[in-house]
This record gives C-alpha cells, structure tokens and sequence, in this order.
C-alpha cells in the first residue's frame, strides 16, 4: 500500500513539475507593462528595481521578435501558396497561415504578451529610450561599467544627443572603466561583421577582413529573412477607417498584402541603415564583394576574386573598373567564373528594391581618386586601393526618394515689419541672431498678464497633455504639463478657472500670431497649426551632474540629419509647419535656456534667456534647428504656438475655440453658452 502511495505521489509530482515547466516556458511578462514599471521605479529612484524591470523589458522584447520571426517562418513553410491554386485555396491558406502564427507565438510567449503594444512604446524601443533609463540607474547603483554600455548603446541610435555625448566623454576618464566597456548592445550583427572587416582591411589584415565580410554577408542574408518575417503580421491601415465602411474579404486581405510588400520592399534600406541614421550606408551589399574582391587577390585567391568581382556586377552592370579587374581576374586563372549563387538569387527576387537604393551611384567611380584598376598592359596603378564606396560608411538617399527641402518657406525670405503693439520691443532680428528668418521681442505680454497666465497653467494644464500622455517626453528629469485653448475655454465656461483668464490665453495667442505675420512681412494669411500653454518642471533630487537637455535639438518640420546636414521633410515631421513662435510667462528658474544650433546639432548659434513677456519666433525649418537647455530648478512655462501657410492644416481646436469666443461676444455676460456648439474638451488635433 505504501509503495503504491508512493508510486502515486512521484508520479503526481512529476506531472505538477511538468506543468509548472511547460506554464513557465509559456509566460512571458509583457515588455510594455516590465518598461512601465521600469519607469515607474525611476520616478520613486528605486534604482535597482529599474534595472530589473528594464533589463527583463529589454529580454522580454526581443524574445517576443525572435519568436514571431520563429514562429511565421514556420508557418510559411506548412502553409505555402501554390502559384496555380484558385481564390478559395489561397483564401484557405491566408486563413490557416494566420491561425498557425497565432497559435504557435501564443504558445511560446503566452497569452498576456499577445495584446498589441502601444505605438508609443515601441517607439521607444526603437529609439532605444530604455538604455536612457538604465545609464541613470546604473550610475546611481555605482556601476559604472554597465552604466558605460548603457549609455553607448543609446548613443548609436541618438547621435544627436548632446547630453550622452557628454556622458560618454565623462564615462571615458571615470576610474573603473574602459574602452571595452563602450559596446553597442543592440548592434546589428550583419552591419558589426562589416564595420570591424572595414577596420582589418583598412589594416591591411586581409584574411581576418575576408572573414568578417563573408560572416557579414551571412547576418545580413538572415538578417533580410527576418526583417521580410516580420512583416508577415498585422498591418496598420492608414487612411481607411473600417467603422464607418465594411470591407468585403477580397479588398481586406488585398490592402494587407499591399502593405506587406511596401513593408518587404524597406527591408533593404532598413538593414542598410545604421540606428538613429535617415539615410542608407551608400552601395552597402554589393560592397561587400567589392572589398571581398580585392582581399582574395592579395591573398592570390584568384578564383575567389573573380566570383566576388562578377558578383558585384550583378549590382552594378558594366561599371568600367570592376569589369577591368574581371578581365584580369580571368586572364591570370585561364578560365571564367560565375558569379556567387546566393548573390543571383537575391538580385532576383529583390532587383527593383536594390535599384531604388542605387540610383545615381553608376557614376560615382568615374572619377575615383583611389581607385583600383588595371592598365592595358596588366600592371596594378595603385596597390594602396580603397574600394568604391571609399571606407563604406557613407550617407546617401536615392534621387527619386528626396523631399524638397528648402531653408525657409517657399516665399521671398523678408523680415522688419511693423511690431503693431507699441510696447512691443525687437531685441535681436536674424543678424544679431546669427541665422536666418529669426527674431527675438520683449513686452509682448505685460506682468500682470503672465501671472494671470501662469495660474491659469496651475489649474487647467495636465501632465502628458500634447505629449500622448508621456509625463517626460523628452528627459526623465523633467515633467511637462500642457493644455490648449479649447481646454482653457471651457474650464472657464465650467467656473473652474476665471474665464476673462482663459479669454487672455486666446487673445495673448492670437497676438503672437499676429506679430509673427507682421514682421515678417509675410504675403499671406498665417494659420495656428497647433497652440499649447506648457509648463516644464525640474523632478526634485534628479538635477545632480545633469548634462541632458530639457527638449533635444530637432527641427519643427522637418527629421534633423546632423550627419548629413540635412533636414528631411517627410513625416512623421509637421511638414506643414512654416513659423514657430514662444513666449515665455516667467524667468524665475534655473537653466531652460532657448537656443539655436548649427545643422550639426552641437553648435550653438544664439541663446536666450526666457523671462516674461519675451518671445521668440522663427521659421520651422532646418536653418533653425533649435533645442531647450536642462531646468535645474523650479518651473519654465510659456506659450508654444506653430503656424501654418497652408489652410488646409488649420488647428482644428483653434476653430472650435474660435466658435465659443464669437459665441460669447454675442452674447451677455449673464448669458448661458449655446448647448448646440456641441464643445467637447477631449477634442484633440
């Protein structure tokens, strides 16, 4: 009987066992709820629970990627499409397809980690936001060394980051690290393998570099695999609203491929891109055979050589000086050799792709300095050769890709208008500004005026408010509280706050807007675009040895490029935005300084000291990029106006607060508001 009890119970335990195993494999925290509980303990500066949760968040992420690349491919194997088959059998295998997918990531990650994830948030994991957090905490916990990495690997995706710039130089001289602590942890293994083969070649090592640029060839392969994997699942509709029209099947399944293949077809420039970069590393695949080529000559791979060379001609037909090592190659071999199979196969399936990213970039070897090729007579010119491409890091964005981008809006760039208000004063126009289309103003609103604006800002403004609810957007030591004038507007119409108060936020706004179009005379109607009263305050205890800024360098319509010393005007930036305008309500705090940089984002160019009734206008392009230095202390608040040329984008709050204000001039202080105007405060642009 005992034995029996104890036959029972083993197999009891191990049952229990197997289910804990198999529950615990399945679940899998979800990274957003770990990232915001990361957060969360950063505001209480609990920073060992930061650290955990971030880490887990970081893990938790890129378990979930890998598992859906896993997972679809899989899927894509068992259920493949047969070129020949009719509607129902491709509709049958769309359908199976999908519930394999669902099935097999619900089975790994579980179904807690099913949910979608907020744009947001994967946002920030893109932009590597959670190796900001995790550089604060690790200093704060003493190690330094992880601290370093940290801040390293934000910094690759962030290069425009004055502040961990400066962190990292601090990092570097700090006692406890080294240069082997500054590791990118999300560096991307085909684009690693290529730069350290770059660094062996340049070295002359070129067997270490053949190494490398084969192993990169590998990852970037697999790295393509994955990308196009990862495409496979739900897509954004963007323009189509399916509440208010129902789809049939056909046109659901026929938009979901069509951005399928627009997501497949920027693969190629994705994996061509280094993190934080707008523009593609120019010619990056094929100049991996380029510099394959070469090595194997110096190392008398003759035959290698050659089927490096005739793989680089697929992507570039005809280019005189390969096709000059191709002849050579083959003259000293005695024979042909056909290009690398897997090069054949991918120039096949993604020609049209590559083409877009190789656009113009057949004439860039004509006239090469350092180029490598071969005389008639079969003499090498020059044995110090750099491949096309130079060192492979250069920037470079197809001509049929590239916005018009010009420094200032399409008009005659003027400026010297009248002020309008006499006690408005001009401080410092373009020139004293060292840019263009700038001006600086004193007196635009009175004392007494920024304090009635400044208690309005205490009630009506909300943490988050035009930030999509991100209490910090731009530093963790900083909280931003906003609010617009349809908000003010109707706190007032609730008695919440003295309605002459938020009246004067829109008359204050309005008179902004006025100026602005005045003085630079300005041959059309300027719109409001978006209109915010802000506050930024300084988080106690969070200020020491602070070097981030309050608001990072950027560019108001326009995706700032310091590397190119460019600004690209494509969304997601306002490109509708033509003039931006603050103005400040006070000047008791410490730090907040406005300035202007160069293009580069670390030359400052002008600064201002904010203080009541001082207003700073601008256009919103990449001649003025511009950025917020650290508040260390206290509360900066103002009035963040944007202003558009073109109607079309007229800010849509601003029109319905322009309805109340009519209202209530037609009517009598005694009079209620008219119910029909059907206001309501969540309205958002």
């Amino acid at each position: 009987m005992d034995v029996v009890n104890f036959s029972i119970g083993c197999i009891l335990s191990i049952v229990l066992q197997a289910l804990l195993l198999s529950s615990s494999y399945g679940l899998l925290e979800p990274y957003d709820l770990l990232y915001n509980n990361a957060v969360e303990a950063f505001y209480r500066s609990d920073y060992k629970d930061v650290v955990r949760y971030m880490e887990g968040a970081l893990s938790s992420y890129a378990e979930v990627r890998q598992t859906k690349v896993r997972c679809r491919l899989r899927c894509q194997d068992q259920h493949p499409f047969d070129s020949a088959s009719m509607d129902l059998h491709f509709f049958d295998v769309v359908l199976r397809r999908s519930n394999c997918q669902n099935e097999c990531i619900e089975e790994k990650v579980g179904t807690q980690s099913m949910h979608k994830v907020s744009e947001d948030v994967i946002q920030d994991f893109h932009r590597r936001i959670p190796y900001n957090y995790l550089q604060l905490a690790y200093q704060k916990l003493k190690q330094l060394d992880k601290a370093a990495a940290a801040a390293h690997t934000y910094f690759q995706a962030n290069p425009e980051s004055v502040e961990m710039d400066k962190n990292l130089e601090q990092y570097k001289v700090l006692e406890g690290t080294n240069l082997d602590h500054f590791v990118d942890r999300e560096a991307r293994p085909h684009q690693r393998s290529f730069s350290a083969g770059v660094k062996l070649y340049d070295s002359a090592d070129y067997e270490g570099a053949i190494s490398l640029f084969e192993e990169a060839l590998q990852e970037y392969y697999r790295a393509d695999v994955e990308c196009r994997a990862l495409c496979q699942g739900p897509q954004r509709f963007e323009e189509q609203d399916h509440v208010l029209y129902r789809y049939s099947l056909y046109e659901l399944v026929s938009d979901h491929f069509t951005q399928v293949l627009h997501c497949e077809h920027e693969c190629v420039r994705d994996l061509s891109t280094r993190p934080g970069r707008l523009s593609p590393m120019e010619n990056y695949l094929p100049l991996h055979y380029d510099y394959l080529q070469f090595a194997y000559f110096q190392l008398n791979m003759v035959e290698e050589a050659l089927a490096c060379a005739q793989s680089y001609l697929l992507f570039h037909e005809g280019e005189e000086f390969m096709t000059e090592n191709v002849e050579y190659y083959r003259d000293a071999i005695g024979h042909d050799v056909k290009p690398r199979v897997k090069a054949e196969w991918y120039l096949r399936r993604h020609k049209q792709e590559l083409e877009l990213l190789m656009v113009g970039s057949e004439n860039m070897h004509v006239e090469l300095t350092e180029g490598h090729y071969w005389t008639s007579t079969g003499g090498r010119e020059d044995s110090n050769r750099i491949p096309s491409g130079t060192d492979g890091w250069m920037e470079y964005v197809p001509i049929s890709e590239k916005k018009n981008f010009t420094l200032a809006p399409p008009q005659e760039l003027r400026e010297g208008g009248p002020l309008l208000y006499d006690s408005v004063q001009l401080v410092r126009n373009s020139q004293a500004l060292n840019g263009t289309q700038r001006v600086l103003l004193d007196d635009v609103m009175s004392v007494d005026e920024c304090a009635e604006l400044k208690n309005l800002a205490h009630t009506v403004t909300m943490a988050g408010d035009g930030y999509r609810g991100k209490m910090s957007p731009h530093t963790p030591n900083e909280k931003f509280e906003g609010a617009t004038v349809l908000k003010a507007l109707q706190y007032g119409y609730e008695g919440r706050v003295p309605l002459r108060s938020a009246r004067l936020f829109y008359d204050v706004s309005e008179r902004a807007r006025r100026i602005i179009e005045s003085y630079f005379l300005l041959n059309s109607t300027l719109h409001f675009s978006y209109t915010h009263l802000v506050c930024r305050t300084a988080i106690t205890g969070q200020q020491d040895h602070r070097n981030d800024l309050s608001h990072p360098i950027h560019a108001d319509n326009c995706l700032l490029d310091p590397e190119a010393n460019e600004c690209w005007k494509e969304p997601p930036a306002y490109t509708y935005r033509d003039y931006s305008a603050l103005l400040y309500l006070n000047g008791d705090f410490e730090g907040g300084e406005f300035i202007f940089t160069e293009m580069d984002a670390k030359t400052v160019t002008a600064q201002v000291k904010p203080q009541c009734g001082r207003m700073v206008g601008f256009s919103s392009g990449g001649e003025n990029p511009h950025g917020v230095r650290a508040v260390t202390r206290g509360q900066r608040c103002a009035v963040a106006l944007w202003f558009t040329l073109d109607p079309l984008f007229k800010e849509l709050e601003r029109l319905q607060a322009d309805e109340v204000v009519q209202a209530l001039d037609n009517q009598s202080s005694q009079s209620k508001w008219d119910t029909s105007l059907n206001i309501n405060p969540k309205d958002e642009l």
